[in-house]
């Protein structure tokens, strides 16, 4: 009932350019004026390499931490979901909208990607209709996680299969906790799960 029902889970969440909350449409107005008709940014990131994304204003620099990006650009700053949205759609044919985890928690990254170029080059192949959204800010917010050592080899581990993990954690990034014998947990995944957590 809860993926039919509640507006957390409508498609939009995950395809922004699906939202019609601009138009009064949505399982709940109440949620979607506090959500999806507030302003909304489009980015471009580097987390393993470069992707564009959409997020809240209010998410900023919050959704970059999340992914594990190591710096962050605004392209262009909208009044609701969809724009933002549509946006992104129309360049997902020159950039990726997707994180390579794996190569990310191992820090294998692209460090020499310069975000200003990259923005010029994504406003180049913007549809018309959408200049008006561009940001006039080049401030690129980079962001350092507490890593001791990064996996060699990335190895994914989760609650359901291992009820009990004792480990010593070597660091956080994104929503990963980083162990010492290279395998990673996604946090996020486990939301609603009830955790324990003892410390030597």
């Amino acid at each position: 009932p809860c993926m039919i029902k509640l507006p957390q889970t409508d498609a939009c969440i995950m395809r922004p350019e699906l939202c019609m909350a601009h138009e009064g449409v949505s399982r709940d107005m109440l949620w979607a004026e506090n959500n999806c008709l507030k302003p909304h940014y489009v980015y471009l990131a580097v987390s393993s390499g470069l992707k564009v994304g959409v997020t809240r204003e209010s998410q900023i620099p919050i959704r970059w931490i999340d992914q594990g990006a190591i710096k962050g650009i605004i392209l262009a700053k909208t009044p609701n979901r969809n724009t933002a949205g549509r946006i992104e759609v129309s360049l997902k044919q020159h950039f990726s909208d997707k994180t390579n985890w794996r190569n990310m928690l191992a820090n294998k990254i692209d460090r020499s990607i310069d975000l200003v170029i990259e923005k010029e080059n994504a406003i180049e192949v913007l549809d018309m209709e959408f200049e008006e959204f561009v940001s006039d800010s080049d401030n690129i917010i980079e962001i350092n996680y507490p890593v001791q050592d990064y996996p060699e080899k990335v190895k994914s581990i989760g609650f359901d299969k291992y009820p009990e993990i004792i480990k010593t954690l070597k660091g956080i990034k994104g929503q990963y906790l980083i162990f010492n014998d290279d395998t990673v947990l996604n946090i996020r995944k486990h939301t609603g799960y009830n955790i324990t957590i003892k410390t030597n």
